[in-house]
């Protein structure tokens, strides 16, 4: 595959510890590119056991760094414009130009409530992020991108979610269907202008995503919080045809190839990574 040498990517949702924006880091890193890694919370906290101190943007920014990158750290809120117009100008201060665009940020709401019993608070919430959030992103980035005219990459983390119906998790499942309408219409209309845009629906990946939802599973069953959690991986395990739940790195692979000149010919389009489960 290509080096991304002298290329400059934004990450979104980058903190987590085990999160898949952090694994994009640094595989992005590995392959030359300079990274600004951004998230709302500096240093959002892991449940896994020995996760602790995790120390989020500024730890990525060593471990990039340790590996001969260059990196920048920027706490964002994705649903609010002007933190996107602060991050998009410090990116081209410190790097001169973005020419990636890797959106992963995401909340997933409550888990297991029916539609009836969802607040007008969390459904508003999960949109403003997931959704609204990804138009100003994405809108900012195209924006810039366009201005310097030679082209870009954008990869926007949709969801498997998008394309089925979830009980209990309508709002986020919505949220993500639109993020899909979001990335097929964004490609076609930066075409012209040599801007991949693509999307990637995860399956079930091994992330920080639901710590909190193992959280009420373990007091619930009377478990420690490892133990609901493999639990939970094991029996998802069983629906997977591939046998198990992906990891962070794997979305990474991806990411790469996305990124890569190997894909110019590839846009519009929105991948499933789910070891077959769709």
């Amino acid at each position: 595959m290509s080096s991304l040498k002298g290329k400059v990517a934004i990450i979104t949702g980058a903190a987590s510890k085990r999160g898949m924006g952090h694994a994009i880091a640094l595989r992005l890193a590995r392959e030359g590119a300079d990274v600004v890694v951004a998230d709302k919370f500096a240093a959002p906290k892991s449940l896994f056991p020995g996760d602790e101190g995790w120390g989020g943007l500024d730890e990525i920014v060593k471990e990039i760094e340790a590996i001969g990158g260059k990196a920048l750290a920027s706490t964002v809120d994705i649903s609010i414009s002007k933190d996107i117009d602060v991050l998009i100008k410090k990116t081209v201060e410190t790097f001169g130009k973005i020419d990636i665009l890797v959106h992963a940020a995401a909340i997933r709401g409550p888990v297991g409530v029916p539609v009836v019993d969802l607040t007008e608070k969390d459904i508003r919430a999960i949109m403003d992020v997931d959704l609204v959030g990804s138009f100003l992103i994405c809108k900012a980035v195209a924006r810039e991108m366009v201005a310097r005219g030679e082209g870009g990459k954008i990869v926007i983390f949709c969801s498997s979610a998008g394309l089925k119906g979830v009980p209990g998790s309508a709002a986020y499942a919505a949220a993500k269907w639109g993020t899909i309408g979001l990335t097929k219409s964004l490609a076609l209309e930066l075409a012209k202008y040599h801007i991949n845009v693509n999307g990637i629906n995860p399956g079930m990946i091994v992330t920080n995503l639901r710590d909190e939802s193992f959280t009420k599973m373990a007091e619930a069953e009377g478990i420690t919080w490892d133990e609901a959690r493999k639990r939970d991986h094991d029996a998802l395990g069983n629906f997977i045809p591939w046998g198990r739940l992906g990891t962070p790195e794997e979305a990474a692979d991806l990411v790469y190839f996305l990124v890569s000149d190997l894909s110019n010919y590839i846009t519009g389009e929105a991948i499933v990574l789910g070891g077959g489960v769709t």
